[in-house]
């Protein structure tokens, strides 16, 4: 078993700051955050708080304008853009509000997707995409284009994809935002059977008190600032106990 270090993702100080016309929009300010190997966080907040932005910067998708973000104790910042794309290809899985699923191409052709941009042959990735599949329960619709899927199937295709490169974080953005109740439920008990102790984390943005829940530890984010931390004490029936 590999030996991982504890801190799995880590945001120090950090800042970020937009140009909006003549004004600077300030989406996060000073946000210092630690992220443990194996720990499902959730991060909260009202529209605008700033918490898809901290996401988007541990995730190695944007730039900080000050501070720091490490990715298992290595600075991002001082990883070069092939490092940094492979970082997010292969060690990062994404799963987004709206699924960003390729229409053209198939089920099982969207999960195997990002071992095909890593250069993997397609006999040999769509082994693991059709086992991905079959993790999610939807093996019998590999061969579906997303049109003839669900909204519920949709989410479950690209939690797949987000795991077939078997990352040792997922970071998931507002993924029960577009579901409706009884759907979002099924996918936030597929989510938060994710982490694995000591390997992989999940942290999830999440709008949904509800949805946070299902977090080990929620942390709330309001005017780019972390506004406090509370850890779930029965995960997903709103009971949280605050440090």
């Amino acid at each position: 078993m590999k030996d991982w270090p504890t801190a799995m993702m880590e945001a120090k100080g950090v800042t970020k700051h937009y140009p909006q016309g003549a004004r600077i929009v300030k989406a996060l300010q000073g946000v210092s955050l630690r992220i443990d190997a194996g720990e499902f966080i959730s991060i909260m907040g009202p529209s605008g708080s700033g918490k898809s932005t901290l996401m988007h910067l541990l995730g190695a998708l944007d730039t900080p304008t000050s501070g720091e973000i490490y990715f298992f104790e290595r600075a991002l910042h001082t990883m070069s853009d092939r490092e940094l794309a492979a970082l997010r290809r292969e060690r990062i899985g994404f799963v987004f509000q709206f699924f960003n699923l390729l229409p053209t191409l198939k089920a099982v052709e969207n999960v195997a997707l990002p071992l095909l941009l890593a250069g993997t042959s397609r006999a040999k990735a769509l082994i693991p995409a059709y086992a991905g599949l079959e993790r999610v329960g939807l093996r019998d619709r590999a061969e579906h284009f997303p049109d003839e899927m669900s909204g519920g199937e949709m989410q479950r295709v690209a939690i797949a994809r987000a795991l077939v490169s078997n990352p040792e974080a997922v970071l998931c953005d507002e993924p029960t935002g577009n579901l409706d109740s009884a759907t979002s439920e099924e996918i936030l008990k597929l989510l938060r059977s994710l982490p694995e102790p000591g390997k992989r984390s999940v942290v999830m943005v999440t709008h949904d008190a509800h949805a946070a829940t299902y977090g080990d530890r929620i942390v709330n984010i309001r005017d780019g600032r972390v506004d406090s931390e509370e850890r779930v004490k029965d995960k997903g029936l709103f009971t949280i106990a605050a440090h």
